[in-house]
């Protein structure tokens, strides 16, 4: 779980001869993520595509076009998807077919779609001439006057044209928005020169006739006829869609299918008669990759397991460094192996052209040559329990193979720190309803894993809330005489600061384990040295000021609440009976301290200056315990507005559900009488209600819930913050490589 699956680097080399038969097995195990080639070895280049490829590509982007023209998608359940695999009979016939009917439609739709868009710009102008009433020959073709229509104040205008010496003589027509002004304006003077300065937006006189709302109606009558056209052409599309939607995706899947298998050589390193193609197995696979592909070929192949990798980023085994150019060409070339005396050879024509193979004669065992370094590819290998909290630690990024995946300490302090804080049964078990309609609802994987850890985190919360004794907001135990375990702290402030010094305990043990792993890693990787400075000085650093923090030396300046015989942890709430650790303790606590800082001087020294992070970063848990108190007392505030509340003769809170003002067995003072008193007394069950009031107040009541609910979901923020920030920053950077097979996860067709 903490580690990903070992990986190895296999390399197969062989003739080009049996490439086709590599290809074609490799591709069916779905198993090598290849390493590209990157052509960087004299006398090695980068393989061609096979025959059919350019073919291959062109079909793809036809169907891809078509699937887009049909907004065709993989969620789509049209046609015989839902019968299974789809039969791909004479597809390149039905391909054509379906390309000219959904190019012919696709055209009619544009042409449709363009008349569409003048009709509506026509309608635009013609419903603005339509405003004046007047004829459209009226507006246009004379000689002696000049017309402008368009938008503007007919006063202002009218005032402008008055005050113009060239304007001879005018009239001004105005409808509700638009108006039209026709002037005789001297000599080579214009209308428009008469408008300088006017705010009047003209508008273009079409050279037509007739009453434009005769044409207004023209237009809205084509516009119609033209929207019924495109609905049909629509509708044929859906019909073609429906039709061929499953032959087009199992086409490409089939075509995407090929193209990998013939652009796969340009993977692969080769000669002129020989290639070499690397990639990465599961090491738990690698034998029986070895033997499959083996027995496809005949052994006649060099199979070599080159590399295999360890948990370091600079541990690998079986790993060569680059001899001579040449002799790595050469053994290429030879593609020669032996295994344990096993001739494994490449075949080569004879002067015949017989294929002979060609093997070592020396009897040993030949180790691969690396020709591209990478690092392998990450495989978490974690329980389908933990499996949807790896999408949380991806939202940061996938883990390094060098690194500890986090993905199960993340199992299981998340969920723990968001039911600490909310902690009621109701919720939780509307969280929990929440996530599990998710999680079946969706189709998409990420959903659905974001839909099983909201499930989590409810089922946390609904352990909490039988802890705390709470049902939203209510004390549920108390309503059959039981006390419940723990309390959150509203009404009892000594409950409030022993969470305080939990939530701190909680981030000391959170931060070591951080600490720890990084700690490891860092042997691994680096040695002891490195180790202990840079991380080794930060762990005692942590433990150090924390020792000293809960010790009793200078107990005098420390809160009476933390050490001494009056800490809580010895009789408070949870009395533990802790009353601080020994004064000795605490001198080495302070020591280990500053010896931490010395540490990391010879280190990293321009760290130092974060000297305070173990006490900043464990101070940050505290904020479980802020939104403990806050989504309590949010509850709270909701439940005092409906039920009310009242304190009894001892100081005792209590809501009003549990009280009857009209008996002398509970004295005490009512703080707020709570709609559900209000109106009528009406008695239900063990509750004393105001019916009126209560049948009011339950709209109040439950949209008070679900933004409780809605806000306490932030306390999920507060809890990957402090999985994000304080823990992953100890240890994690991510970064790791996909795994990412050659091969292809078959929706719609079959291997046949």
């Amino acid at each position: 779980m903490l580690r990903p699956e070992r990986m190895s680097k296999v390399s197969v080399t062989g003739a080009k001869s049996v490439m086709d038969e590599v290809i074609e097995t490799m591709h069916e195990m779905h198993l090598v993520d290849i390493t590209d080639y990157d052509g960087s070895w004299e006398g090695l280049e980068p393989g061609t595509p096979l025959e059919g490829s350019d073919d291959t590509s062109s079909r793809l982007v036809t169907v891809r076009a078509l699937e887009n023209i049909l907004d065709l998608d993989e969620g789509d359940d049209e046609g015989d998807i839902e019968d299974g695999p789809v039969a791909l009979e004479a597809p390149n016939e039905r391909l054509e077919t379906v390309r000219t009917a959904v190019n012919d439609l696709d055209d009619r739709r544009d042409d449709l779609r363009g008349r569409l868009r003048d009709i509506d710009e026509q309608l635009d102008r013609m419903e603005l001439f339509a405003d004046l009433g007047i004829d459209l020959d009226l507006l246009w073709g004379y000689d002696s006057l000049d017309v402008l229509v368009g938008e503007g104040d007919a006063e202002t205008i009218e005032a402008a044209l008055e005050d113009d010496d060239t304007v001879e003589a005018f009239e001004v027509f105005a409808g509700s928005g638009t108006l039209a002004a026709f002037a005789s304006v001297a000599g080579d003077a214009s209308l428009d020169d008469a408008l300088v300065g006017v705010p009047f937006t003209a508008h273009e006189v079409p050279e037509a006739s007739g009453d434009p709302e005769a044409n207004v109606a023209e237009l809205t009558e084509e516009r119609e006829q033209v929207e019924d056209e495109l609905e049909a052409v629509e509708s044929e599309l859906e019909d073609l869609k429906a039709e061929h939607g499953a032959f087009l995706l199992a086409l490409e899947e089939a075509l995407s299918i090929d193209a990998q298998k013939y652009e796969a050589p340009l993977r692969f390193a080769t000669t002129e008669r020989s290639f070499v193609v690397e990639g990465w197995v599961p090491t738990d696979e690698y034998d029986a990759f070895a033997a499959e592909l083996d027995d496809a070929v005949d052994q006649r192949l060099e199979i070599d397991e080159i590399e295999r990798a360890k948990y370091t980023s600079g541990g690998h085994v079986h790993r060569e460094e680059h001899h001579d150019d040449h002799d790595d060409a050469a053994a290429a070339e030879s593609a020669t192996a032996t295994d344990g005396g096993r001739a494994i050879a490449a075949n080569e024509a004879d002067e015949n052209g017989t294929e002979q193979r060609r093997t070592a004669t020396d009897g040993g065992t030949s180790e691969g040559i690396v020709t591209v370094q990478d690092d392998p590819p990450v495989i978490q290998q974690n329980p389908g329990i933990l499996g949807p909290f790896e999408l949380l630690v991806e939202a940061v990024n996938r883990p390094k193979y060098s690194e500890f995946d986090p993905t199960v300490a993340m199992f299981l302090t998340f969920p723990l720190f968001f039911g600490f804080m909310i902690g009621d049964v109701g919720y939780g078990l509307l969280y929990m309803a929440m996530g599990l309609f998710v999680s079946r609802k969706f189709d998409s994987e990420g959903l659905r894993d974001f839909g099983k850890i909201v499930a989590w985190l409810g089922l946390f919360t609904v352990a909490f809330g039988f802890l705390y004794g709470e049902i939203f907001g209510l004390h549920f135990l108390e309503w059959f005489d039981i006390h419940p375990l723990l309390e959150k702290g509203i009404a009892d402030k000594t409950w409030a600061i022993t969470w305080l010094i939990v939530a701190v305990i909680a981030g000391w043990i959170h931060l070591n384990v951080g600490y720890l792993f990084n700690f490891v890693e860092e042997f691994q990787l680096h040695g002891a040295k490195t180790a202990i400075v840079e991380v080794g000085s930060w762990l005692i650093m942590l433990n150090g000021l924390w020792v000293f923090i809960f010790s009793d030396f200078l107990s005098n300046s420390k809160p009476t609440f933390l050490v001494g015989s009056g800490a809580y942890l010895n009789d408070g709430p949870l009395g533990f009976g802790f009353t601080g650790f020994p004064e000795i303790a605490g001198i080495i606590g302070i020591a280990a301290f500053v010896l931490g800082i010395v540490i990391l001087l010879t280190g990293p020294w321009y760290e130092a200056v974060e000297f305070l992070v173990p006490l900043a970063h464990t101070l940050s848990y505290t904020r479980l315990t802020a939104v403990l108190l806050a989504k309590a007392g949010m509850a709270l505030a909701v439940n005092l507005l409906y039920w009310g509340a009242y304190e009894d003769s001892e100081g005792g809170f209590h809501f009003m559900h549990t009280y009857d003002p009209g008996t002398d067995e509970i004295h005490g003072e009512v703080i707020f009488d709570g709609l559900s008193n209000m109106g009528g007394a009406v008695e239900a069950g063990p509750l004393q209600l105001g019916l009126e009031g209560a049948l009011l107040g339950i709209p109040v009541l439950i949209l008070g819930h679900i933004v409780v609910l809605a806000i306490g979901g932030t306390a999920a923020i507060q809890a990957i913050r402090l999985e994000y920030f304080e823990f992953f920053e100890k240890f994690y950077e991510g970064g790791g490589k996909n795994y990412q097979p050659f091969g292809y996860d078959r929706t719609y067709t079959t291997d046949n």
